[in-house]
């Protein structure tokens, strides 16, 4: 696939331009700090996108203050006394050394045991972690994906988990196939179901339009206030990169 990318300057603000063979042209911004992103048909001049930055420029504002303002986890070095988060509640870290198997333990509502074989160092023990998140999501979502496949009329061909740097989740429509990003472990379950209805919808709708905002309005009335609990949540301390997508959900 032709694909054609450069930066330009709009009122001050740094868009990159990616032109590629897509209908619509398509505006995102993305954290952590705020960086601007078209994604445009390759027949789309630079003057008919400087007209769409343009007209975006209050949302592209306050989507760059919030993440300036955004808080972010610090690094972890995944040690005894270190807060983790698991469906949005904050336990305590306490590594163990572990006697058998390596795994994951949810000692109650407040402590979250590693059990790990001495001398393993912090990436190893990061992803540990990152397995029994995975594990964990990967038991929420089916009953939440049957529920909301048969309320909205719509059936994946497939769904996955992996961690994404700019979304929370995306949709391939001509797939029919689902991603949800491996952070969504830590959110509280109101946001993990909002955004696999937020993915199903977009089966019907691809985008961000009247129908698809009628459509959640339908099916999660309180839709926008979990979207905004997700949106102003801790930022995982990442090295993030700006990928080949569309706008942050």
């Amino acid at each position: 696939m032709t694909i054609e990318t450069h930066t330009l300057t709009v009122s001050g603000v740094r868009v990159a331009v990616v032109r590629k063979a897509i209908k619509n042209l398509h505006l995102g911004v993305y954290p952590p700090d705020g960086r601007v992103r078209v994604a445009a048909p390759l027949a789309v001049s630079d003057a008919a996108v400087r007209v769409a930055v343009i007209s975006k420029l209050p949302w592209i504002k306050r989507q760059q203050a919030a993440f300036e303002h955004q808080p972010r986890e610090s690094e972890r070095e995944m040690v005894s006394g270190e807060s983790h988060y698991f469906l949005g509640r904050r336990y305590r870290l306490d590594v163990v050394d572990a006697m058998g198997a390596n795994r994951v333990v949810l000692r109650n509502r407040r402590t979250l045991e590693l059990h790990v074989q001495r001398g393993a160092d912090a990436e190893y023990r990061k992803q540990l972690l990152y397995r029994w998140y995975r594990e964990r999501l990967r038991e929420l979502v089916p009953p939440l994906l049957e529920k909301w496949e048969a309320a909205i009329g719509v059936k994946v061909a497939g769904w996955g988990i992996k961690k994404m740097k700019t979304k929370w989740g995306s949709c391939n429509a001509e797939a029919r196939r689902l991603w949800l990003n491996l952070e969504l472990a830590k959110k509280p379950p109101e946001c993990i179901e909002y955004l696999i209805i937020h993915e199903l919808v977009h089966l019907l709708v691809r985008h961000h339009d009247d129908r698809f905002n009628a459509l959640m309005d339908r099916h999660l009335p309180k839709w926008r206030l979990v979207r905004q609990s997700l949106n102003v949540a801790p930022l995982a301390n990442d090295a993030w990169e700006l990928k080949d997508s569309g706008a942050r959900h």
